[in-house]
């Protein structure tokens, strides 16, 4: 079927003349009246009939008109939609995070961003960093905020720094470290929990050992979550490397306490990865436009 000419006779059947459908469409009047004779030989169906000085559906017309409404309608909608999508306000985003920005950041964010932007679904996927990389080398997400920097692919993720914090050794109170200054030897010579591998903390933790040459810590308990981890350093048992974001609330309470390694001080930076060469879609461009104007500070 034609649509231009079902487009035709649906302005028809709105206006109810083609004098009138000649205007709104700025088409001359003829050319309607050939565009809906094409029309009706096509459907083998007369659309109109003579009324008085004027013209009036017939009954397949009115039953016709229904249906052209109704597509015309959705057509609306759908051009309503494609402006809202180019313009940021329809869509989704799915973005992979590590604990510190997954529960200290991006909960505010997010809600800041919803206000403005209600229809676009967020879909929030908190892992480790090196399951954050491969989520969006794999393009499962759009984008991922997490600290540290890739090292195995810089021609194909791209990053834009946040802020950075500081890595800080802790254990409970009672631990025979605590509070004290102490060599990276001696630090080390505590059972330490952390982090499962691929974690971005626990690879620094590492990589600080072998730059200062001193054997890498037994990591005797391993969690998945960082709070858990947190959580069994507060209970008594063994050290742990960590962001001073997340711990320094427990650190005030006197719940955590610090330990200070001479010649150690560490900044964790905080970026956003996405993919280089890559369009983001309006959503998620407004997104992170959205974290620029409002980054983080101290008791955000």
């Amino acid at each position: 079927m034609n649509l231009h000419a079902l487009r035709l006779f649906h302005v028809i059947a709105t206006t109810g003349s083609v004098t009138r459908a000649a205007e709104v469409l700025s088409i001359s009047q003829p050319a309607i009246t050939a565009q809906i004779k094409k029309l009706e030989k096509e459907i083998s169906l007369p659309l109109f009939k003579v009324q008085g000085r004027g013209i009036a559906l017939t009954d397949g017309g009115e039953k016709l008109a229904v249906h052209a409404k109704r597509l015309f309608v959705i057509e609306q909608q759908i051009e309503h939609f494609l402006q809202e999508y180019r313009d940021g306000a329809a869509g989704s985003i799915r973005l992979s995070a590590t604990y510190l920005p997954s529960h200290f950041l991006i909960p505010a964010w997010i809600s800041k961003f919803k206000q403005q932007h209600e229809q676009i679904e967020m879909i929030v996927n908190t892992t480790n960093s090196t399951d954050a990389l491969n989520q969006l080398l794999n393009m499962e997400v759009d984008l991922a905020i997490y600290g540290g920097m890739p090292e195995k692919y810089p021609d194909i993720i791209q990053s834009e720094e946040l802020f950075q914090d500081e890595l800080w050794f802790v254990t409970a109170p009672n631990h025979r470290l605590a509070n004290q200054q102490v060599s990276i030897l001696e630090m080390m010579e505590s059972p330490f929990i952390m982090r499962e591998e691929g974690s971005s903390t626990r690879e620094r933790l590492m990589a600080l050992c072998r730059t200062n040459n001193v054997p890498s810590p037994r990591i005797a308990l391993q969690f998945n979550g960082l709070h858990e981890t947190v959580k069994a350093v507060i209970a008594g048992y063994g050290a742990s490397f960590v962001s001073s974001m997340v711990v320094s609330d427990y650190i005030k309470r006197g719940e955590l306490c610090r330990v200070f390694v001479h010649g150690i001080h560490i900044q964790n930076i905080i970026s956003i990865f996405t993919r280089k060469n890559e369009n983001l879609s309006s959503a998620a461009a407004n997104f992170i436009q959205l974290i620029r104007d409002n980054p983080y500070k101290e008791g955000y």
